[in-house]
């Protein structure tokens, strides 16, 4: 017969008391439901909820509380989980006052009743500082989703970093909410983390919002790259009444191009596609024309700074030949070149509604910039931002712009900053802004080789318009007396004249070092001859010798 172990020696006998069972949980949702459709103090002041409501409020109160205590039951694993019972408790007793004093959302007839709620429709956690945030955090961060009937449609999860940890936590949370989404913003919520989380953590936000139809979705500054957009793979397949999509600042490359193109389903509700400053080339380009091609609504088209050389630029040019309700056209900083630049302008004539065209640093030279010009000036009747900074316009051009210019009776700002338009382009710039343009706020003419001449008179173009605010023409060639005769036309306004700390009034153009060279060469001829003859004038000559 085997010895009775010891005391010490017995196995420890524990009851665990978290998780309860499914039974349980669905006992609880019925008791929830019975005690928001029965009589009591405060259905006699506030209404009691239909049956079908009462169901409704009742799951959802008791998923929130299970959350709330299961994660609770987590982070003290070695309990036997009675403070995650008596926390599950509380959170249930605490949202079903909730739903009574927010009463009824129905009348007996079927009827909406318009319920004031104290949520409003954004849910921001963007705001303050950037932090690193772990599950315990996200759980306090998130709790207002959680609330049974909240009213959020927008969600702004963005300048904080999420870890693994507290992904598990957002996901059911985001899932629970999903269907009432239309817009969601996760930008900037995985800085700093290693790759291999970072793509864990999109796959878990992708997974717990696949299936709500967005109209924004904005994933920008998530340096994504390819492994990134297929990470968010489920969340875009799903997608098919997008109006607004973002992703800037993503490292999107040809295949991450060509990933987002393969993985939306559908773009023809489209209206703003951005991207900027990503690493598309041409090849990339190429994908994302496809998506403009099929996006017929399309108003706000931005892709700048990513890389795009001519042939991408040709491309995506006649993409937009079909986005005629185009009103903000984004191009900058990319290597479009003349013939790019052409093909644009034959597009932009059918754009009428355009109001804001961005086409700084696109190496269009005079022929490029001239055809676009010429385009506008017969479209666009609306427009009021020109940007066409930085494309070695000279005075060629200037006459053009000029022409177009002088159509643009609503035109806010002008930018053709870092060009070589000169004192000849700059007074026929001016002369186009002299009539009218009311509503002028801002003209940049700065660095293109103007002197006191042009400069005089685009001063005296703009000064005294009555919505004007800055004229900018500073790294240019004006004279200290130019200087002062400008600070005269401004001195009843002189915020409006940009600061000059830049200017070179000694300044020396490039363009004649030819001519300066053989004046110079001249002058230097001249001086020799002079010299020659002086001394031959003193020259004692002694003719018996």
């Amino acid at each position: 017969m085997d010895a009775p172990t010891p005391n010490s020696q017995r196995q420890p006998f524990s009851i665990k008391l978290w998780p309860p069972s499914q039974n349980t949980r669905l006992m609880l949702v019925e008791r929830i439901t019975n005690n928001l459709s029965s009589q009591s103090i405060f259905t006699q002041k506030y209404g009691s909820l239909s049956k079908e409501e009462a169901a409704e409020n009742a799951k959802q109160i008791e998923d929130a509380a299970f959350a709330s205590a299961n994660q609770h039951y987590e982070a003290e694993p070695d309990g036997d989980g009675s403070s995650a019972v008596q926390l599950y408790a509380m959170e249930c007793s605490k949202h079903i006052l909730e739903v009574l004093k927010r009463g009824p959302r129905t009348k007996a007839n079927g009827e909406v009743v318009k319920v004031a709620h104290p949520h409003e429709t954004l849910f921001d956690i963007s705001k303050g500082h950037r932090a690193f945030i772990v599950a315990e955090e996200a759980q306090e961060l998130l709790r207002p989703l959680k609330e049974p009937g909240n009213s959020y449609t927008k969600i702004c999860i963005s300048n904080i970093s999420f870890g693994l940890d507290a992904a598990h936590i957002a996901g059911p949370i985001l899932e629970s909410v999903k269907d009432q989404l239309q817009e969601v913003d996760l930008s900037d919520f995985i800085a700093g983390r290693p790759e291999d989380e970072a793509l864990e953590v999109m796959n878990v936000f992708s997974e717990a919002l696949e299936g709500c139809s967005l109209k924004c979705l904005n994933l920008s500054n998530n340096a994504l790259g390819e492994k990134g957009v297929r990470a968010f793979g489920k969340l875009l397949k799903s997608q098919h009444n997008l109006e607004e999509l973002y992703l800037m600042n993503d490292g999107i490359s040809e295949q991450a191009a060509k990933a987002v193109c393969e993985l939306i389903p559908s773009t023809d509700k489209l209206r703003i596609l951005q991207f900027h400053n990503n690493m598309t080339g041409d090849e990339g380009a190429f994908a994302i024309s496809k998506i403009v091609k099929h996006s017929p609504l399309l108003e706000d088209f931005q892709c700048s700074s990513s890389r795009v050389d001519s042939e991408g630029g040709v491309a995506l040019s006649e993409a937009l030949g079909t986005c005629t309700h185009l009103k903000k056209l984004d191009l900058r900083d990319n290597m479009f070149g003349v013939e790019a630049g052409i093909v644009l302008s034959k597009v932009i004539s059918n754009h009428k509604n355009l109001t804001e065209v961005y086409l700084s640093y696109l190496n269009l030279e005079d022929d490029g910039a001239i055809a676009i010009a010429n385009a506008l000036k017969d479209t666009a009747p609306s427009l009021e931002v020109l940007d066409m900074a930085g494309n070695d316009i000279t005075a060629k051009a200037a006459p053009f712009l000029a022409a177009c210019i002088a159509e643009k009776q609503l035109l806010t700002k002008l930018n053709l900053s870092e060009n070589e338009l000169k004192d000849e382009g700059a007074i026929q710039i001016s002369k186009a802004l002299e009539i009218s343009h009311d509503q002028l706020k801002e003209v940049d003419m700065s660095t293109n080789k103007i002197r006191t001449a042009g400069a005089r008179v685009l001063s005296q173009a703009v000064e005294g318009k009555p919505e004007f605010k800055l004229l900018n023409i500073n790294g240019n060639f004006i004279s200290d007396e130019g200087i002062d005769e400008l600070k005269r036309i401004f001195k009843a306004s002189p915020d409006l004249l940009g600061s000059l700390d830049e200017n070179d009034p000694d300044g020396v153009d490039d363009d004649d070092d030819d001519v300066d060279d053989e004046k110079q060469s001249r002058d230097e001829d001249e001086g020799d001859k002079d010299e020659l003859e002086s001394k031959l004038k003193n020259l004692d000559v002694n003719s018996e010798e």
